[in-house]
């Protein structure tokens, strides 16, 4: 039985002591102007994005994602931005975040009413920088500044 407990704790200990995986996006409308989503749970704008379920590829969460929390399409998704693996990066766990670039198009919605209070395009200039969500004023620097980043 101590056997048995011992290898519970050994499995649990690996499940939930790894980083979850999840995306971010820089969803670009077809007049330049940048899509964020005001989140419910701090009231921060961020990029819409979200984790990436079991069976999931990160294509396919980034479509879901933004679909869920915007009503948004993906027409392409352009370059990777970055890939954020700090453990400091997100307050509520440790997670890394894939962060793509991608062409939209559709009606924004709110979809997901529980996460996001508001949908809304700006220009790139009007973004509220210095007060994004989570790392998400770095992400958004490191895509105006064009890196691709591994941090």
């Amino acid at each position: 039985m101590q056997q048995l407990q011992r290898y519970l704790q050994t499995a649990l200990g690996l499940v939930f002591r790894h980083p979850i995986t999840g995306t971010s996006i820089v969803p670009v409308l077809p007049d330049g102007r940048i899509v964020l989503v005001q989140r419910r749970d701090n009231g921060k704008w961020s990029l819409p994005g979200g984790i990436v379920d079991w069976g999931e590829d990160i294509p396919s969460a980034v479509r879901r994602e933004l679909a869920e929390e915007t009503g948004l399409s993906i027409v392409e998704i352009k370059r990777l931005v970055g890939v954020y693996s700090s453990p400091e990066r997100d307050s509520r766990f440790h997670s890394i975040c894939v962060l793509v670039e991608a062409m939209v198009d559709g009606t924004m919605q709110i979809q997901d009413s529980l996460e996001v209070m508001a949908i809304r395009a700006f220009l790139p200039t009007d973004i509220p920088q210095g007060d994004l969500s989570h790392d998400h004023d770095r992400q958004i620097e490191d895509y105006f500044r064009g890196a691709t980043i591994l941090a």
